[in-house]
């Protein structure tokens, strides 16, 4: 999972970029880049790290230029902790800074027929090969002097030619203008927005979040199957290119966004609260017993509050959060998410001895931190020790920018789906584990949407080989 901003002003926008991508860092810790133009010049700064760490603020002095994008990354695909990997990317010719969220999943079968054309990809990471189809079919359509029917055919042949799901931000020219080109997979799985400043600004985003701390208003989600124009002091112009069938990735609203951005034309806070009332109806139905409600920070909170309201038990934080270190899931390995665990984490023993306690979280994935989670309260002499997740059990790989791309490695996936409850707590050492089931899920987050994560039902499909390469890559990692 990664993060963008991509602006358009009639100021230099490297400052704002980087306050905007401060709101997003969430969405990647592992490395972090601005790019910008400046007239017929590429500016950029990329390096590993947070973004205070790889953007230094002195570094904005080499960022002039009214039109740029910032990203931050954890890595889907490419080598980890490698600067080659940070995006934005950009390509001399035509001139092209691009960053996307997202993954590619036929990245080897682009590699070759790029090789083929005497292209060279120099990094690991799936946004590179995007750039440089979207690059060579602008060409192929004239070699400079690009129009909007020729921009239009290019991302027509990049949604032909790339499988998988992303949303993509670019700076080039086009019909002689400086154009901020924002689009997104015919099926939306991969978020974005975008929105204006009232002074000739344009501005899109990851999340909604990143408009709100820069001033900008949201105008709404970036269309699917779309390619969206933004130029300064111009109104924006929406483009069809393929036919959208959307079926946005629910685990975003689940976990990955902040509560506060608005993904879909919904609050994320208000889905995650609507799932915490429905997994207190089910939680009811098994006749449990309770004396308090404490959410695993940060993501569960809304739905725990949610959930002790609809039980009428009382809620309490009972873990005390250290605010200087990542989020355990995005984290590069799995040694990594252990170290750090304890050190995120501290409970607040009076809350849990000799209390009947209900730990909330958003989703079980690996299972190492719950587990974790669950023997340090077990320390604390609790009466009895249940956990209740806000989502189904996680039982496939996800291929479209979530980093669970191995089925193995996921706790619940060993488990016969009507015994994955029972076997869970056997395997965190808890009383009981409740999932929310799949119907109650859609009850909140509706139809539409990607599941595959739960369900197995792949929008985009993956053929083995592409898992194959997935894993591989996974592997080449250390992970």
């Amino acid at each position: 999972m990664c993060g963008f901003v991509g602006m358009i002003a009639h100021e230099p926008v490297a400052g704002q970029l980087l306050l905007a991508l401060q709101a997003i860092q969430h969405r990647g810790q592992d490395a972090a880049g601005v790019a910008t133009r400046e007239g017929g010049r590429f500016n950029m700064v990329k390096d590993l790290g947070l973004i205070a760490q790889a953007v230094p603020t002195g570094a904005l002095r080499h960022l002039g230029g009214r039109s740029g994008i910032a990203h931050v990354r954890y890595p889907t695909a490419g080598e980890i902790s490698t600067r080659e990997d940070a995006q934005p990317f950009m390509t001399r010719f035509p001139g092209i800074i691009l960053a996307h969220n997202g993954n590619v999943t036929n990245v080897p079968e682009l590699i070759e027929d790029l090789r083929s054309e005497g292209h060279h990809v120099l990094s690991r990471c799936d946004a590179e090969p995007l750039l440089l189809v979207l690059a060579q079919e602008l060409i192929r359509r004239r070699p400079s002097r690009h129009t909007t029917k020729d921009l239009v055919e290019a991302v027509a042949a990049v949604f032909r030619r790339v499988r998988g799901a992303y949303s993509v931000v670019a700076i080039l020219e086009i019909d002689g203008q400086e154009t901020l080109v924002a689009f997104r997979d015919p099926h939306g799985v991969r978020p974005g927005v975008y929105g204006h400043d009232g002074q000739g600004a344009w501005m899109a985003a990851s999340e909604s979040v990143a408009l709100d701390v820069a001033g900008f208003t949201r105008m709404g989600d970036l269309p699917p199957g779309e390619v969206l124009l933004l130029r300064r002091g111009e109104e924006p112009v929406r483009l069809a290119v393929q036919r959208p069938t959307p079926r946005p990735c629910v685990f975003e609203r689940i976990y990955f966004a902040r509560p506060d951005s608005v993904m879909e034309d919904g609050r994320v806070n208000r889905t995650r609260w609507r799932l915490g009332r429905q997994l207190a109806v089910e939680w009811a139905r098994k006749g449990l017993s309770a004396d308090i409600i404490v959410p695993i920070p940060d993501t569960s909170r809304p739905a725990a509050w949610a959930m002790a309201e609809a039980l009428k038990i009382k809620h309490r934080e009972g873990f005390i959060k250290n605010r200087y270190t990542g989020r355990t899931f995005i984290m590069p390995d799995q040694k990594a998410r252990q170290a750090t665990l304890r050190l995120k984490l501290n409970p607040i023993r009076e809350f849990f001895e000799g209390q009947r306690v209900i730990l909330v979280d958003d989703s079980i994935v690996r299972g190492t931190t719950m587990r974790r989670i669950v023997s340090m309260v077990r320390e604390l002499n609790p009466l009895a020790l249940h956990v209740a997740i806000i989502s189904p059990a996680v039982r496939h790989p996800c291929f479209y920018g979530i980093d669970m791309p191995s089925q193995e490695e996921l706790a619940a996936a060993a488990y016969p789906l009507e015994k994955v409850e029972e076997a869970m707590a056997r395997r965190l050492g808890a009383d009981s584990v409740t999932y929310l089931s799949d119907e109650s899920l859609r009850a909140v987050a509706g139809e539409g949407i990607c599941a595959a994560c739960f369900d197995g039902d792949y929008v985009v499909p993956v053929s083995e080989a592409e898992r194959e390469a997935i894993r591989w890559e996974r592997r080449g990692r250390g992970r």
